[in-house]
């Protein structure tokens, strides 16, 4: 089923000759300003991109957002800076609005310029006005090494408005929001302010609960635009939708890791805090012994324990009143038979595996997710540049 972007909102997906003849620049415009909010990498290696986003979107509004594949624009120094401001300024000018109201996104290879003589002869074959609304097609424009589109949707519960987010991501990924790109666009009518809080809440909730490979991308980038095209909604039945999409995106995500094979959900619960949850729970599905065991269907619940006793600043946890379970079945302490761990095994051989800890320090809980580590993660980046 394809899916449509909210009303409000129109979008132009080309190739402009990045680096191949696949589709490398999108954008997305509203009919008017919107209610926006956005969180940027934490990195201290940012691209131009994020440092000019993070300047347009200070005032929670803007128009458009521009995204660019195939190349980072980041470690470019003054020449890359000017050519974002550029894009943005030239975006601009063709939609008749504030150069402060366009945000630009770029993902892609590190350290090389963007071919400027096709970026500018690109940028005059946008057409006015913007006439496309498939999602889907936004989706596939922002890909660099993703093997599949990432989309998702959901309905304001009380009312006709809808929330579509698009992703894209498999490396390089463990956000701090912070290759990750993210675009979620709506149709209710948000308050600036009550966008940015609610956003923000949902995005440390998935997106920054989200690791392939423990990298903090130099480009994450997400951002939240509210046309108002359909009116008014309740705030909490908002923040649900809005949860739903980002949730799915994160999964999304996650299980389209480069090269992975299967989806990791880490869960942690009886934390003294959130904090410690969701630290114990990162050093888990971030573990190369752990996601190499995902991937060969080896129930090692001893990789578990060493990631969670590797977390020494936390004094509070005992190893005596840890639980570690796969599934819903507990490895530690209760010991299982052969028959057991055979059992454990066939699961894993799934797409899905649920890892679960109980710390006895508390009440607090997280979830975290992530994907196996395969053969596959190793020739993709070998070969990236090349």
């Amino acid at each position: 089923m394809t899916v449509q972007l909210p009303l409000g909102f129109r979008s132009h997906v080309a190739n402009i000759g990045i680096k191949d003849t696949t589709d490398d620049f999108t954008l997305v415009v509203a009919d008017g300003t919107c209610s926006a909010a956005g969180v940027f990498t934490q990195s201290r290696f940012a691209g131009p991109s994020v440092v000019v986003s993070r300047e347009h979107i200070a005032n929670l509004s803007a128009r458009a957002v521009v995204v660019i594949s195939k190349n980072a624009n980041v470690a470019t120094g003054a020449e890359g800076m000017a050519n974002a401001r550029e894009i943005v300024a030239n975006v601009a000018s063709t939609l008749n609005c504030a150069t402060t109201e366009v945000l630009i996104a770029s993902t892609g290879v590190i350290g090389r310029q963007y071919p400027m003589t096709n970026v500018r002869m690109g940028l005059t074959s946008i057409p006015q006005p913007c006439s496309e609304t498939s999602a889907d097609a936004v989706a596939r424009g922002i890909m660099t090494t993703d093997t599949v589109s990432k989309v998702a949707q959901a309905t304001v519960s009380g009312s006709s408005s809808r929330v579509v987010g698009v992703a894209k991501g498999v490396g390089m990924i463990e956000p701090n929001m912070a290759t990750l790109i993210t675009m979620i666009f709506t149709d209710a009518l948000i308050a600036p302010a009550d966008l940015d809080r609610v956003f923000r809440k949902v995005i440390d909730q998935t997106f920054n609960c989200v690791s392939v490979d423990t990298d903090t991308s130099t480009s994450d980038t997400a951002i939240v635009m509210a046309s108002g095209a359909a009116g008014v909604v309740d705030l909490v039945a908002f923040e649900q939708a809005l949860y739903e999409v980002a949730l799915s995106l994160t999964k999304q995500v996650a299980r389209d890791g480069e090269g992975a094979e299967k989806l990791i959900e880490v869960h942690v619960d009886a934390a003294k805090d959130r904090d410690q949850a969701k630290t114990v729970a990162k050093a888990i599905v971030n573990s190369p012994l752990v996601k190499t065991a995902v991937h060969g269907a080896d129930p090692n619940w001893g990789r578990v324990a060493m990631a969670v006793g590797k977390c020494s600043q936390y004094l509070d946890i005992n190893q005596d009143n840890v639980v570690i379970r796969f599934g819903t079945q507990e490895v530690y302490p209760t010991q299982i038979d052969a028959q057991g761990l055979a059992n454990l095994s066939q699961y894993m051989r799934g797409k899905d595996v649920r890892i679960h800890v109980s710390l006895a320090t508390g009440t607090s809980d997280a979830t975290v997710w992530g994907c196996d580590l395969t053969d596959g993660y190793v020739r993709i980046n070998a070969d990236y540049t090349t």
